[in-house]
């Protein structure tokens, strides 16, 4: 039987499809490349108990969303579109509570974020601010790639190689510190591009969108966490 991948989806409070109404939404990628794997996608929206929800499925996806929002002050010109207050509150719970229970976990860009701060790591909040030295990282698709270097001893390297040529960035924020967990790839800047927990079943971020990858970085990832979905 295919495992069950809960992936909580955006949830959009301000008006964005309709005034006055609450949608939960998610690219639909995400599912395709979680079902391609051998999965069966799961969409979990924020109502309910993600502690109870944790119980019931085999695995976590963590997509891309909205700002994390910063702990700190930034100059005016800096624009952030904040993850609403509840879907933040809901996402962290339900990722803590399945790290509490060693289910696999893949996040993907907000996601890797979002599992740094619950590894108790940091943050950049906005990346041109923070590291003023750092190449762009919002690249326009499908021509915005760059490539990176992957730490020879991680899980990512046993599935990737030791380096991926092209990669998709579409991000102004990234992890600072992975906390707990270890790095495991980084640009050519220095700017973390993924994180893991040896230590776990699995436990995977990554900055760039594997969804969308058709080669190399892309399928191999969702593969691998599905497999580590049946175990």
């Amino acid at each position: 039987m295919a495992p069950l991948i809960g992936i909580p989806p955006c949830l959009d409070a301000r008006g964005r499809w309709r005034s006055g109404r609450e949608y939960h939404y998610l690219d639909g990628d995400y599912a395709a490349a979680v079902n391609a794997a051998g999965g069966t996608a799961v969409l979990l929206p924020q109502v309910g108990s993600a502690g109870q929800l944790a119980e019931r499925i085999d695995g976590l996806l963590v997509p891309g969303g909205d700002d994390l929002p910063p702990d700190r002050s930034y100059p005016e010109a800096v624009h952030f579109e904040l993850a609403p207050e509840r879907q933040l509150a809901f996402d962290r719970e339900l990722l803590e509570a399945c790290l509490d229970r060693d289910l696999p976990v893949l996040g993907i860009c907000y996601g890797m974020q979002l599992l740094a701060v619950a590894w108790g790591g940091s943050l950049h909040y906005d990346l041109p601010t923070d590291l003023p030295s750092c190449g762009s990282h919002q690249l326009p698709e499908p021509e915005g790639r760059h490539g990176l270097e992957v730490s020879p001893d991680s899980r990512l390297a046993s599935l990737c190689g030791s380096a991926l040529e092209e990669v998709n960035s579409l991000h102004h924020q990234g992890v600072a510190d992975p906390g707990r967990g270890g790095v495991s790839a980084r640009a050519a800047d220095g700017v973390v591009e993924a994180i893991e927990d040896p230590g776990a079943r699995f436990a995977l971020g990554v900055q760039w969108h594997p969804e969308k990858l058709p080669g190399p970085g892309g399928p191999e990832l969702f593969e691998a966490f599905v497999a580590a979905c049946r175990r």
